[in-house]
């Protein structure tokens, strides 16, 4: 029989049924079904999609495919964080279940947010919220209070998102309004005097259950174990759903995020030694104002079958923020081994974005073949203005005394300058993709986008405007089989892009850089389905690099090249009941391959050989402990160059160690304590410019409680 599919990126819905203790392990049976039904995507949560996540376990993903398609028959790399993994180690941003999906740290834009990020070997900073872009601009890094799951995908991305880096990407599922009416509130307390309160309300608004709403927010007040150093947060995100039929869903989502940092870039080396000054060293200005983050978006989905084979969804999303303040930032440590050179900046940076979406899917039959057809139209306008002004180090040169600071120097330098432009940039997008069961054990996947991508900067200080414009078709292909009711082989290849800005000597827009991606690899489902694995190679290529002009140095040439090979390995699921496991291994030869000036085989900046992320927690089950929660993590990074253009140090290698524990007082009140990097490890975590390195976080304990009315 025909069945209907839901497409789009509808939500899934967010359960409140988190608290409590779990039983005995939950039926873990794989859902051997290829049909997916309009009601697993609705936005009221019926238990379709929701309830094929267990614990760290997930069986069907929106992101890849968008369509809700089981993970085994995805011929790609795709991981899926729950909430219940947030949970346990008491994150509040989504760093901490990236570094267990596998994801690297790059430029944090001095503490103020998730600018970029590494997947597969390559830095990128797109990343998506419900299926719509979100990193523009300078955003904060988000909030887990009001997220269900994260979906990261391995490998380009292009044909289902546009322009992006080839390593990779990840996808926002957020947390939906519910029927039954509930209350849950959290606090949590750190050391560093970092405190935290939270609030999650979900119910129906109305008698018939056809209007829902859910309101998610959190507030915090942190200090830093880095001196001088301070935030604020304050952030809200409400979600009303409505359902007029039982063929329509129409939801409107809103965010709010408002925060206050100090500007912290972190430390410098000495003479190349990240360690000849103290880890919470600060190489700023204690008087300098904290920078202020503001962030708003808003989103409309609508969803309607319209019958029993064909659904359509739409969407729209806006979104706008400022990030406005000072800061320090610096130069370069003189002769002396200690004076520190630096400047005095200023920055006013405005984004806005708007998103349209269109989608139209549906199952049909050919012969002996079925297809679940999915065919698209996006939209994106984007706007970014610039203000950035800095302090001439040559004429002021600001210094600091890194092993004997005295701060307080006053008046601060004057500024100048930098950057002062416009950019918007336009684009169209259509794609069509045929997901093509051809035997009951071979499963195909084709699909190609096309996006015409215009871009137009005004430079303020030189009156001068350029403008880029071209169209690029981005393909994927992909097969899986299921050599085995347990194994399945699958193999893939994708394209991406993304524009190069600037102009060549002549004047001349650069050639948009390309990527390519090859992957092949094995989905195993161990211990009846209660455990699964998924194991890949890969190769991926960009070209179109930039490189300098060999024909003048002052400009450059889009004729680099840089490719990332390796193995990745993850594992998520239980292995008895109760005992809940979650890991990733990354091997990653990233290194240049052609250019105009570096090396050949020069490594890649950021990116470690060698990365591994484990997180494991055992909830007891005999009466006398049940509702006890123990277990733990641990994260090895191998080394990694600063720059990837004379590299002026090395990042070493770390290990680090957490302790999890929780204890059930009743089903609806829980309280915890965890102990993160347990042995108190000196690390550092990212380093940006070749210049800066972050301190990764000292010995930290976390305690709170959370309940539910």
């Amino acid at each position: 029989m025909v069945t209907s599919v839901a497409i789009g990126f509808v939500a899934q819905s967010g359960s409140l049924n988190g608290f409590g203790p779990s039983s005995a392990l939950a039926q873990l049976a794989a859902d051997s079904s290829q049909e997916v039904q309009l009601d697993e995507l609705s936005v009221v949560g019926n238990g379709g999609p929701a309830s094929k996540v267990d614990g760290y376990l997930a069986r069907n993903s929106v992101s890849a495919t968008r369509t809700d398609t089981p993970l085994r028959e995805v011929p790609q790399t795709v991981v899926v964080v729950p909430d219940q993994i947030l949970k346990d180690v008491a994150a509040t941003r989504v760093d901490a279940a990236l570094d267990l999906a596998g994801v690297g740290r790059a430029n944090n834009f001095a503490g103020l947010g998730l600018t970029e990020f590494t997947i597969r070997g390559f830095s990128t900073g797109e990343y998506y919220r419900n299926g719509f872009p979100v990193n523009r601009g300078y955003p904060n890094s988000p909030d887990v209070v009001s997220i269900e799951r994260i979906e990261v995908l391995k490998g380009p991305s292009a044909f289902l998102y546009g322009r992006g880096d080839p390593g990779g990407t990840f996808n926002i599922v957020t947390k939906q309004p519910q029927a039954e009416r509930s209350l849950a509130i959290g606090t949590q307390f750190g050391s560093f005097n970092q405190k935290r309160t939270t609030f999650d309300a979900t119910g129906a608004l109305d008698q018939e259950g056809r209007v829902l709403a859910r309101v998610t927010g959190a507030v915090e007040d942190n200090g830093s174990f880095r001196d001088f150093v301070h935030s604020d947060r304050y952030y809200l995100a409400p979600v009303i759903a409505w359902k007029p039929s039982a063929d329509t869903t129409i939801t409107l989502e809103g965010e709010v995020v408002s925060t206050a940092a100090t500007f912290d870039r972190g430390i410098v080396p000495i003479n190349g030694n990240l360690r000849a000054v103290p880890r919470s060293r600060f190489i700023g200005e204690p008087g300098i104002p904290p920078v202020r983050n503001d962030n708003a978006l808003g989103q409309l989905r609508i969803e309607h079958r319209l019958d029993s084979n064909w659904v359509v969804s739409a969407g729209a999303q806006a979104l706008g923020g400022q990030l406005y303040g000072d800061g320090v930032g610096a130069v370069n440590v003189l002769g002396d081994g200690r004076t520190l050179r630096r400047t005095f900046e200023h920055r006013d940076l405005s984004w806005s974005d708007l998103n349209l979406q269109l989608n139209l899917a549906g199952k049909f039959e050919t012969g002996p073949f079925r297809h679940t057809l999915l065919m698209g139209f996006e939209y994106d306008s984007y706007r970014y203005r610039e203000i950035f002004d800095r302090s001439n180090v040559n004429v002021n040169p600001f210094t600091l005394d890194l092993l004997a600071p005295r701060y307080g120097q006053s008046p601060l330098p004057p500024l100048g300058s930098i950057t002062n432009f416009l950019q918007n940039t336009q684009s169209y997008g259509g794609y069509i993709q045929d997901q093509i069961d051809i035997t009951p054990r071979l499963h195909a996947l084709l699909g190609v986008r096309v996006e015409d991508l215009g871009l137009v900067s005004t430079d303020y200080r030189t009156g001068r405007t350029t403008s880029l414009q071209g169209t690029v078709a981005t393909p994927r292909f992909g097969l899986v089989y299921d050599l085995t009711d347990a194994i399945a082989l699958y193999g893939n290849y994708g394209r991406s892009f993304r524009p190069n800005t600037g102009t060549d000597r002549s004047g001349n827009p650069f050639a948009f850089e390309q990527g390519e991606g090859y992957e092949a690899g094995a989905k195993i489902s161990l211990l009846d389905g209660s455990l699964s694995a998924t194991a890949a190679v890969f190769d991926i290529r960009r070209t179109n690099v930039l490189t300098v002009d060999p024909g003048d140095s002052n400009f450059s040439v889009a004729a680099g090249e840089v490719r990332s090979r390796g193995f990745d390995l993850t594992v998520a699921g239980y292995l008895t009941p109760g005992w809940r496991v979650f890991g990733t291994y990354t091997h990653a030869d990233a290194a240049v391959t052609r250019d105009n000036t570096l090396a050949v085989g020069t490594r890649i900046a950021n990116i470690p050989a060698d990365s591994v992320a484990l997180q494991s927690v055992y909830e007891f089950q005999n009466a006398d402990l049940r509702g006890l929660g123990l277990g733990g993590g641990m994260t090895y990074v191998s080394q990694r160059v600063a720059g990837t253009a004379l590299s002026t140090f090395r990042l070493p290698e770390y290990t680090i160690f957490n302790l999890i524990s929780y204890y059930w007082i009743t089903p609806q009140v829980r309280v915890y304590l965890n102990v993160d990097n347990l042995f108190d490890a000196n690390y550092f975590d990212r380093a940006w410019q070749n210049r800066y390195a972050t301190p990764g976080t000292p010995r930290t304990i976390m305690g709170g409680v959370a309940a539910r009315f």
